[in-house]
């Protein structure tokens, strides 16, 4: 692994800071690559040596680097260092297990390619700016999202803290002291760092969805972002009996409870959509016992998760109280039992109207009809808009969606995309 060292005379071109953007991405999906795709897990090895990789590239580019409290890197010019005052570029260095390379980190190496163009040519931004490199945004791995900015802004509840990672079963709470954070605050839901320092938050993310790829845009500005409520582990407990030798009418099958419940909520998600709404509704894990499951045997029991999305709060709400009503039902009806676990929630976030009007400006500035798109996708700029802090972010197109190992975003896209931030850090006020 080659670490390029680009800041010399003379002024470097679009094409030298392409191919330096192409070699981070390059590198770091080298040393994370998985048997599939790219894994680097929250709170993990892996995560905390792409940060140090990242923290070499930016020293080497005459940049400063800070770890805040959440042991998240901090990135600036080194006359921003100790500015009071700033905007925040940010994103987030974990993927899903066997995910693409391109998720989170496309937002920082976004902000470092600013950082780096400003430094190289002598100029400075508009306000201060500092690049912030995230641990922990996936919900993969714990269940709970956006684990370090809700961290960093006192959010993060004592439910959230107490999840358990799917691997080795560990709590939240113990996998973060272990890479060295001080618990004592985050228990008690004191933020790590001050809000209103924070003159704006923006985020580059790669599209997760079609339409950029559709419609054939390098980049858009987004408007606003979807809350959630989900439940990592649903439970229905039915009765266990033989397949051929149990009769409908006593059977208590949680399978088909399940399969019920679910139906049931897809018949609302089409009424929503048909009305208007905005909505969308997965369950993404369905499991029996392994150890007990067969193929000529009900199962006892079924877990499954529940994960449903909306821009609108009052929808979500709706659902949440239908998921209520139809588990009374299906319950009574079927004989069975539901056991919801931790209730998991983000509430919807509108980025800021300014801020969207300056990217606006700024896709103009580069040469694009400037183009406005809501995400369907969660943020970590959802956390920080709802702690107030104004909030804009930039996607990138991308095929192929995303938690895949096929995401392709071109590089050439991401440049632009950057261009489009570093037009907006340089002049809006946004």
């Amino acid at each position: 692994m080659t670490m390029v060292s680009m800041t010399q005379s003379p002024a470097l071109t679009a094409a030298d800071y392409e191919a330096m953007a192409a070699q981070l991405f390059d590198d770091i999906a080298a040393f994370s690559a998985d048997t599939q795709g790219i894994s680097r897990p929250a709170f993990s090895d892996l995560e905390t040596k792409t940060l140090a990789y990242l923290e070499q590239f930016g020293l080497s580019h005459g940049l400063t680097v800070t770890y805040d409290a959440g042991q998240n890197a901090l990135f600036s010019l080194p006359c921003d260092a100790e500015a009071d005052a700033f905007v925040l570029v940010g994103s987030h260095v974990d993927t899903v297990p066997q995910g693409g390379n391109f998720d989170g980190l496309a937002g920082v190496i976004a902000g470092l390619m600013c950082l780096v163009r400003a430094q190289s040519e002598g100029t400075s931004f508009a306000r201060p700016v500092k690049v912030l490199a995230m641990r922990a945004e996936e919900s993969a791995w714990f269940g709970p999202c956006y684990i370090a900015s809700k961290a960093l802004l006192g959010r993060l509840s004592e439910a959230e803290l107490r999840t358990r990672h799917k691997g080795d079963n560990q709590t939240l709470d113990a996998h973060m002291e272990s890479i060295g954070i001080d618990m004592a605050p985050v228990r008690d839901g004191t933020p790590l760092m001050d809000a209103s320092s924070v003159l704006a938050y923006i985020e580059l993310h790669i599209e997760q969805g079609p339409l950029l790829v559709q419609k054939d845009l390098p980049a858009a500005v987004v408007s606003g972002i979807r809350g959630n409520f989900r439940y990592k582990t649903i439970r229905c407990v039915g009765e266990a009996g033989h397949s051929g030798a149990v009769p409908r009418a006593f059977r208590r099958d949680p399978v088909l409870a399940m399969a019920d419940l679910l139906t049931r909520l897809d018949e609302s998600w089409l009424t929503v959509v048909q009305l208007g709404d905005d909505l969308v509704l997965t369950s993404g894990m369905i499991s029996t016992d392994v150890e007990r499951h067969a193929l000529s045997r009900i199962p006892d029991q079924v877990d499954f998760s529940l994960d449903v999305r909306s821009q609108n709060a009052t929808v979500l709400d709706g659902m949440h109280d239908l998921l209520a009503q139809d588990i009374r039902t299906i319950e009574r009806e079927r004989k069975v039992r539901f056991e919801l676990g931790e209730k998991l929630s983000t509430a919807p976030a509108l980025c800021d109207p300014a801020i969207v009007e300056a990217m606006s400006g700024a896709m103009q500035q580069v040469g694009l009809e400037p183009f406005i798109m809501p995400s369907g996708g969660g943020h970590d700029a959802a956390v920080f808009a709802n702690a107030g802090v104004p909030t804009g972010m930039v996607f990138v197109r991308n095929r192929n969606g995303s938690h895949n190992p096929a995401e392709a975003m071109d590089v050439s896209d991401f440049m632009i995309a950057s261009e489009i931030i570093y037009a907006y850090l340089m002049d809006a006020q946004g």
